[in-house]
């Protein structure tokens, strides 16, 4: 297993210059990449690109780029372009982003996502492998017909062919679709304990495309609270697994509720969604039950944070992105260096 640094997006309480910080002290301390996400505020490779350019080994990765605000061949130049950058440290993660965004901020359509997320895909690697790109699709036809547009290939030579693509998936279908056609898959609360059910839609889509899991990396971004009190600790994820489990999409499709119901929690997620569409978020996150904030974190001391390390590389976790929950930019340092600490303490690294 190795070690990531999930930095999400650029909020009211974080700045550039912190997630560069965090970044070049991941880098220091031997994490294999670090992701930037976007929704509808910052983007995530504009970040990387930057981040890129100040860092020396570290590997940089979408988690995500959008499907919806970016054609398939304006992605493909830009992971080109930041691989290039980058010397060929760029991972490309993709998202389908959820209905509210594809159609609020995007005007995308955000019907048959399996679908689109297989075209688009299909596209990406068509122009980073420099072919020409010629593609009939039910949602995306390339170059359009009867007009004056033509086939073309990517204008200048990227270092790598292939980049490794990645898709964040949260139900069986689309963690198949992520075995099939992807290289990993980008998890959110991931637990070990059911992780196995999982791996096991992941496998079937790997199974599709003649492959094994093994090579498959399996990347939870798990968040990260350093403490004698576990409780204590806890309480800093608890606003974040309400808003995601109870205010994430709309009643009818919130992914994340249905994750937390598939996980055994029906009764929690129902109440937390209830209480947070309510407008009561207090409420609605002291309705997250323990249980569920600590089977998806890494909360508490070095030692504990240690052992649970070795349940999530048991569980097939290949690359532990974690997830900084703390209140600047120096306790942000202490943790990532107290993380790595507790991964040579755990011996699971490669």
């Amino acid at each position: 297993m190795r070690l990531g640094l999930s930095l999400g997006y650029q909020t009211a309480w974080s700045t550039p210059a912190d997630h560069l910080a965090l970044a070049q002290e991941a880098d220091r301390l031997g994490y294999s990449v670090v992701w930037a996400a976007e929704a509808y505020g910052s983007d995530s490779p504009s970040m990387l690109a930057w981040m890129a350019g100040q860092t020396e080994r570290i590997d940089v990765g979408s988690a995500v780029m959008q499907i919806p605000a970016r054609t398939p061949a304006m992605t493909a130049m830009t992971a080109a372009t930041i691989d290039a950058l980058s010397g060929g440290r760029f991972r490309l993660g993709l998202g389908v982003s959820g209905p509210q965004v594809s159609e609020g901020w995007h005007g995308v359509r955000f019907a048959k996502p399996l679908a689109r997320t297989r075209e688009y895909v299909d596209i990406v690697k068509l122009a980073v492998a420099r072919k020409e790109v010629a593609y009939a699709g039910e949602h995306y036809t390339l170059p359009l017909p009867d007009g004056p547009g033509k086939a073309l290939r990517l204008g200048f030579h990227p270092p790598r062919e292939h980049i490794p693509i990645y898709l964040a998936a949260v139900g069986p279908k689309n963690l198949e679709l992520a075995g099939e056609i992807a290289d990993g898959w980008l998890a959110v609360f991931y637990t070990p304990e059911f992780a196995a059910e999982q791996l096991a839609s992941v496998s079937a889509g790997r199974a599709k495309a003649g492959k094994e899991l093994a090579g498959f990396d399996v990347v939870p971004s798990v968040p990260v609270v350093v403490g004698d009190d576990v409780a204590t600790c806890a309480e800093l994820v608890r606003w974040y697994a309400a808003l995601y489990v109870g205010g994430m999409g709309s009643r009818q499709q919130n992914f994340y509720n249905q994750l937390a119901t598939r996980m055994g929690y029906a009764d929690a997620a129902r109440e937390v969604q209830d209480l947070y569409l309510a407008k009561r978020q207090r409420d609605a996150a002291a309705a997250v039950p323990m249980e569920f904030i600590d089977r998806t974190s890494l909360l508490g001391p070095k030692e504990r944070i240690a052992e649970r390390m070795r349940e999530y590389a048991a569980a097939g976790v290949t690359t532990l992105s974690v997830t900084l929950f703390v209140a600047d930019r120096d306790s942000g340092v202490q943790t990532l260096r107290t993380v790595a600490e507790a991964f040579d303490l755990s011996g699971v690294g490669e």
